[in-house]
């Protein structure tokens, strides 16, 4: 059996009952079911979010303790990233084989240990080790829980209802910031991988409450489970608003089970060719500004401005804030101005301002906090409206892979984003630093004006067949 085939050869009515599958969805207005599944998996995406940056505010300890030198600690800040572009390939293939939900619970199992034993490691070569292991746990959940969201989710409004549950990992990347903010200093890193363990209880929960997707059941050739499984789903949301659902509309065509291309060789077939390239770019372009800036800015204000630790951390974590604000604004406006205006326009804005703050030179630690800070609205809003737009441009039966090869894309970018914006900070050339960001920032805004395509309000069967 193929990764991608289905369990059993389809019958005539279980191709009707997959066709079926998205008009019932889009039946289900928003309800209390809706927001208990987003707030689940959102938790597990958020602590996700949380294990990601606490190296970066580990790291003025971890180099005092360990004698690090430059080039150790870009090593240390990017053998995660390493980890989290194979998670991501790998989760990808392996939720398209055996379910979205048994993969989200069992990256955040394995996350969880791995935190809880970086708070006990003796030495950099096994904190370096685990935090490979960490990383392939958050490459691996992160683009699955996207996909999951996206399938559980009707065509009307459904940028607004993913991106606020999106909001959770940026969410994490500040609170994460606001705790190591305070904890550090206080009691040290080891504290906060010790507290970021914690969270692995939610792989129970995950399991017990989490229904596994019916468009993925159906494409797999488990069409009675995916019937039953869309049945209890319609009876929870009937109980949640206490009326009865609207009937159910026209269903729309569906690819047969093996008749579309599927796998890796399916991404580079047909349409899927140029989204495949163009989301790659994005999600490159995008994290590679992200990562590039805020995984060195904690250290750039201490060494270079002088700054004590916890205003270093301090200063960070306000860009980290503005970027959150970034991320509502652009899950506010997805819909109406459509997913290519926002991540062009947003792309843009980063490139302009900081182009602007390598022109004013960047002098002192207020000046770059007031740009970095804007341009992290503009980036964390692009970033964030990258996890809506994937899986919508790919079909059920490669749609974790397609969001996977975007979330390697972005590990490649958050890896080489730190090493480059660490030799050109080596150099002593602050500057130049903000040249390089901004002028990768505009190449994706350029990729995104004349390539992605336009999915706001158009069912996922409708986009991608």
């Amino acid at each position: 059996m193929t990764l991608n085939a289905p369990d059993k050869p389809p019958a005539p009515q279980d191709h009707a009952v997959r066709a079926s599958i998205a008009a019932r969805f889009e039946r289900l207005p928003l309800s209390r079911w809706h927001v208990t599944v987003r707030l689940i998996v959102g938790a597990v995406t958020f602590f996700e979010a949380f294990d990601q940056l606490l190296i970066a505010y580990a790291m003025p300890e971890l180099r005092a303790e360990w004698q690090l030198s430059t080039a150790a600690a870009t090593l240390l800040l990017t053998v995660g990233s390493v980890g989290m572009l194979i998670g991501a390939l790998l989760s990808g293939r392996l939720a398209d084989r055996i379910g979205r939900v048994k993969v989200i619970a069992l990256c955040v199992a394995v996350s969880s240990v791995a935190n809880l034993a970086l708070a006990a490691a003796p030495s950099q070569e096994m904190f370096m080790g685990l935090r490979f292991v960490q990383g392939l746990a958050i490459g691996g959940e992160v683009p699955v829980a996207a996909t999951f969201i996206a399938e559980i989710t009707r065509s009307h409004r459904r940028g607004r209802f993913v991106l606020l549950y999106e909001l959770v990992f940026p969410a994490g990347l500040t609170v994460g910031a606001l705790i190591a903010a305070w904890v550090v200093p206080l009691l040290g890193w080891r504290w906060m991988y010790a507290i970021a363990a914690v969270p692995g209880l939610l792989c129970v929960l995950v399991q017990k409450k989490v229904p596994e997707s019916p468009r993925w059941l159906a494409d797999h050739g488990r069409t009675e489970d995916a019937a039953a499984t869309m049945t209890r789903i319609e009876n929870e949301v009937e109980r949640a608003t206490g009326k009865p659902l609207p009937p159910v509309g026209e269903a729309l065509p569906v690819t047969p089970p093996g008749a579309g291309a599927s796998g890796v060789r399916g991404l580079f077939t047909g349409r899927y060719r140029r989204r495949t390239l163009v989301i790659g770019a994005l999600w490159f372009t995008g994290y590679f500004v992200n990562y590039g800036i805020t995984s060195w800015l904690p250290t750039i204000y201490q060494n270079r401005y002088d700054l004590s630790l916890s205003d270093a951390l301090l200063y960070s974590t306000v860009t980290s804030c503005a970027g959150l604000l970034g991320c509502l604004v652009a899950a506010l406006t997805v819909d109406r101005a459509g997913r290519r205006k926002v991540i062009t326009g947003c792309l843009g804005g980063a490139a302009a301002v900081l182009l602007v703050l390598a022109w004013l030179g960047a002098h002192t630690p207020v000046q770059v906090l007031i740009w970095t800070s804007l341009a992290a609205v503009f980036f964390f809003g692009s970033n964030i409206c990258l996890y809506l737009y994937t899986p919508e441009l790919f079909p059920t039966r490669m749609r974790a892979l397609g969001s996977s090869v975007g979330g390697a894309l972005n590990r490649l970018g958050v890896i080489l984003g730190p090493i480059v914006v660490g030799a050109v900070y080596a150099g002593g050339s602050i500057g130049t630093v903000f040249v390089v960001l901004g002028a990768v920032a505009l190449v994706g805004a350029v990729v995104a004006g004349f390539g992605a395509e336009e999915t706001a309000g158009r069912r996922l069967e409708e986009v991608s067949p």
